[in-house]
């Protein structure tokens, strides 16, 4: 009896719609009748006619053409800023900056490249011109290689076997500060992205120098202006509002005297008598002293990811360039050091952490010792870190620091 019910009330309520959905046809019949044309419905928004009332008349054609705006001689559009980017060529990706010198031929200094590149640092605060290296580069893209040879310093970097680019960078800049010859080089390790290695490696040097340029006779001046140059690299980068970031190692010799100074984990290491000495602590995030400095800024230290500790659970480095979002924590002051370079000083390996995560400081001094400073050494490093595992982007450059000296004098 109940589903009885339950089908009578089925066809009743199907019989209402039935005559529902006949009504709504027959008035749809009806109104189409009476109109004499009905255009069918559109997203598009219709065309008006000039009136009366201020309507805007607008040609049917310009329904399907976009608005141009003309712009400035000097303002080219996004679009082609898109292509020029797009186009620009794949060694960019290697991204070092380098600047050489040739203390022979000080009314024209310059790069000596023999495979074309763009040049992608000036070097700034040389009135007079001088220079203090001859430079020859090689830029191997399809082994991801790049070579730079001077006369008192070569490099060798290589790229990692990540998918990601080639992270690392260089920097090499002579300058005359009152009447002495000052040499400045940087070795860079980007970490997120090339944007912050890619603004070190232009930036960092030149605001160095100027800072010198700027500092008054005394003591430590020279340390602050070093000091003031890396915040201030840094302080630029973030107002760029970009999220990757960059450490750095650097040396300046000025007057026979050697500043090394560094953010992150980017080793200076000298050779003294056959003795290898690192002149750089890293910043790693298992450092007593920055866990400290971190945890009394309202962060926090971990190990939760096999040994490696990390600052907020993210990065290894406790100081470097950018980490815009790590910033409170994640500091760009460097820790600056300062030897008086004498005879018994051969030579600094300067390298991002790709090849002391695998080669120890004297086992690198040795190398050299063994053969001699030039690039196939350099080379022949990279080599061997990377022999031992290491697929980490390597860079090595090593400095013949008596040769500086002597250029310099």
């Amino acid at each position: 009896m109940v589903y009885g019910v339950d089908i009578c009330y089925s066809i009743a309520s199907f019989l209402q719609q039935l005559s529902y959905a006949i009504k709504d046809s027959l008035m749809a019949l009806i109104c189409s009748s009476n109109s004499p044309s009905v255009r069918p419905l559109s997203w598009k928004r219709p065309v008006t006619e000039s009136t009366a009332n201020g309507a805007v008349k607008r040609p049917k054609d310009a329904m399907n053409k976009p608005k141009v705006h003309p712009l400035p001689d000097d303002a080219p559009s996004n679009n082609v800023k898109k292509i020029e980017e797009n186009t620009k060529p794949k060694e960019e990706e290697s991204g070092h900056t380098d600047a050489s010198f040739d203390l022979s031929n000080k009314a024209n200094p310059g790069l000596k490249v023999n495979k074309k590149r763009p040049a992608m640092l000036v070097i700034p605060g040389n009135s007079a011109g001088e220079a203090a290296f001859e430079e020859k580069k090689r830029d191997d893209r399809f082994e991801k290689v790049l070579e730079v040879e001077g006369n008192a310093f070569c490099l060798f970097s290589k790229k990692g076997g990540s998918r990601h680019a080639m992270e690392d960078g260089y920097g090499t800049i002579n300058a005359t500060i009152s009447d002495s010859q000052l040499a400045f080089f940087g070795v860079y390790d980007g970490h997120g992205g090339r944007a912050a290695v890619d603004y070190v490696s232009d930036n960092l040097g030149k605001n160095i120098i100027s800072q010198i340029s700027q500092m008054e006779k005394g003591e430590k001046q020279l340390e602050m202006a070093i000091k003031a140059g890396y915040l201030t690299t840094d302080e630029e980068f973030i107002s760029q509002e970009l999220s990757s970031g960059a450490c750095a190692a650097t040396a300046l010799i000025l007057k026979g005297e050697l500043y090394v100074a560094n953010a992150g984990d980017c080793r200076i290491v000298i050779s003294q008598n056959g003795v290898a000495t690192a002149l750089t602590i890293d910043h790693s995030a298992s450092r007593e002293d920055e866990r400290t400095r971190i945890e009394n800024s309202g962060g926090f230290v971990s190990c939760n990811y096999g040994s490696v500790w990390r600052v907020q659970d993210s990065l290894a480095v406790s100081r470097a360039f950018g980490d815009i979002l790590l910033k409170k924590w994640v500091i760009s002051e460097p820790e600056i050091s300062k030897v008086q370079l004498t005879g018994d000083h051969a030579f600094l390996v300067m390298a991002s952490d790709g090849l002391w995560n695998k080669v120890s400081n004297q086992e690198a001094v040795d190398y050299v010792l063994q053969h001699d400073i030039s690039m196939k050494t350099c080379r022949e490093l990279v080599e061997l870190s990377w022999s031992r595992g290491s697929r980490d982007d390597i860079t090595v450059m090593l400095i013949d620091l008596q040769k500086i000296v002597q250029l310099a004098s």
